[in-house]
């Protein structure tokens, strides 16, 4: 019994380390993804809920994710059908709000258009991480080493989108409030 239960844990076993810091920078940057909020919520320049929804939230929901994934990884599973349940579900929900946030950024947002990087970082990469986590979910079983790859590839392609998408975001409150400020002292 013992031989059988270890062979069905060993696979996750190995991702640990890889968790650990994966879930710890996700963690860490959630926290700092509200000082981006904080700062917007200051800037001078006005800006409405639709942009924050659009461009902020997101952030918080990629982190968010990846540390689900990096929680859902190191859980002490007796198999891998509950891993993989959770991964689909997590690539499920992640692809439905994917949806939402791309139908919002577009109906939505008036202050601020989305370019081509725009679109690619806040509406493709994400849905394609979620994707790829659903279908990573749907190979646990039968290709083990391939899918956990693929998951821990996700879930640092979410990390990496909430790390890219929130200095955007910072960057563009640091140049519209420099500019605005810029305007209010030359008058």
């Amino acid at each position: 019994m013992l031989m059988m239960e270890e062979a069905v844990t060993s696979p996750l076993a190995r991702w640990e380390n890889f968790y650990v810091i994966v879930g710890s920078s996700a963690g860490a940057l959630t926290g700092l993804q509200f000082v981006v909020i904080a700062l917007i919520a200051e800037s001078q320049a006005s800006r409405s809920m639709a942009e924050i929804r659009a461009f902020g939230s997101p952030n918080v929901m990629h982190f968010c994710s990846s540390l689900l994934i990096s929680v859902i990884a190191s859980a002490p599973w007796n198999s891998l059908t509950g891993p993989s349940w959770a991964f689909g579900i997590t690539g499920a929900a992640g692809i439905g709000y994917g949806i939402m946030v791309i139908g919002h950024a577009m109906r939505k947002s008036t202050g601020y258009r989305p370019d081509f990087g725009d679109w690619m970082w806040f509406g493709v990469l994400p849905l394609a991480a979620y994707v790829g986590l659903t279908c990573a979910a749907l190979l646990l079983r039968s290709a083990t080493t391939p899918a956990l790859f693929i998951v821990g590839a996700m879930s640092v392609l979410l990390l990496f989108v909430g790390i890219h998408n929130a200095w955007d975001s910072v960057t563009y409150v640091a140049i519209t409030r420099f500019g605005t400020e810029n305007k209010e002292s030359d008058k």
